[in-house]
């Protein structure tokens, strides 16, 4: 049975430039109608000029929150009143969370691949990591393993401007949570060998396999690959990338983005509302719309 809009339902929704082409309305609208909770979410493109008042907007609408995408997870940071450890570190969120009145930021990208992670049983706590990228999504995923106790995370990136800018963070992050996390250049082929040689999964966080590059892999070599070592890739259309198709090749355990993507919205669900997402309902709505 849908619920009926009252004067007692609450907004929750999405800023972002464009945002019309998100999930999250759907897999959060459906969310709050099987948990009972009398909210609904919707999409709003806000221009980068627009920001700083339609996150107040979040106050005096006494709205549940908001998620944040692309341009304005850093420059959201600024305008909220508190930010959860991850966010901190990170410096860019992607939820807010009202509070009455007081604003909380939190990023879930982090906890979203944590939570894949552990649904598809491999198991990171107190062993070695790769993750190739060191972007936005690369961050928010070293900054949770580091807090959750991933013991060590090599980094590597082609040397470009964010590389530098990287480093200082990297070492941040590695000081607070004493993980030890190294940044490398991702041309190094050697050090990449000897890194995945001590890891038990390897991390793409680039864009590399989407379309239209969909035969690549991020790799200089698919042999790098081998049984024992889980791959994960934060991209889910397609749904199999080539990295993961050469993972499979060999029996090794290849996951793709969508349950990263499905938990993220699950963590924010929770943080607004204090219950579950219901994510076995969730993830079949999630795998239809992707294939549209």
């Amino acid at each position: 049975m849908e619920n009926e809009i009252t004067g007692k339902t609450r907004l929750a929704g999405l800023y972002a430039l464009p945002a019309r082409h998100s999930f999250s309305p759907m897999m959060h609208t459906t969310s709050f109608q099987e948990t009972g909770v009398d909210a609904v979410y919707l999409s709003f493109d806000v221009p980068p000029e627009k920001l700083g008042s339609s996150i107040q907007a979040i106050r005096d609408l006494e709205m549940l929150g908001v998620n944040l995408s692309m341009p304005h997870k850093m420059a959201a940071v600024q305008y909220v009143d508190e930010l959860s450890q991850a966010a901190r570190l990170i410096g860019a969120i992607n939820t807010i969370v009202n509070q009455d009145g007081k604003l909380i930021g939190h990023t879930t990208d982090g906890v979203g691949c944590m939570e894949s992670l552990k649904q598809n049983q491999i198991d990171v706590i107190g062993k070695k990591i790769t993750i190739i990228g060191a972007g936005g999504a690369a961050t928010a995923i070293i900054t949770q393993a580091a807090i959750d106790g991933v013991a060590a995370i090599d980094v590597f990136n082609i040397k470009d401007e964010f590389y530098q800018k990287v480093e200082p963070k990297l070492a941040e992050i590695a000081k607070e949570t004493d993980c030890k996390i190294e940044l490398h250049d991702l041309a190094e082929e050697q050090q990449l060998t000897d890194s995945l040689a001590d890891s038990c999964l390897l991390i793409n966080a680039t864009s590399i396999g989407m379309a239209p590059n969909t035969d690549r892999i991020p790799l200089p070599d698919s042999k790098l690959l081998r049984k024992d070592l889980a791959v994960f890739d934060v991209i889910y259309h397609p749904g199999e990338t080539q990295l993961l198709h050469e993972a499979k090749k060999i029996g090794a355990k290849a996951v793709n983005g969508l349950g990263m993507l499905l938990y993220q919205g699950a963590a924010a669900f929770e943080l607004w509302t204090g219950k579950k997402m219901p994510t076995e309902l969730i993830q079949p709505l999630l795998e239809k719309e992707i294939k549209k």
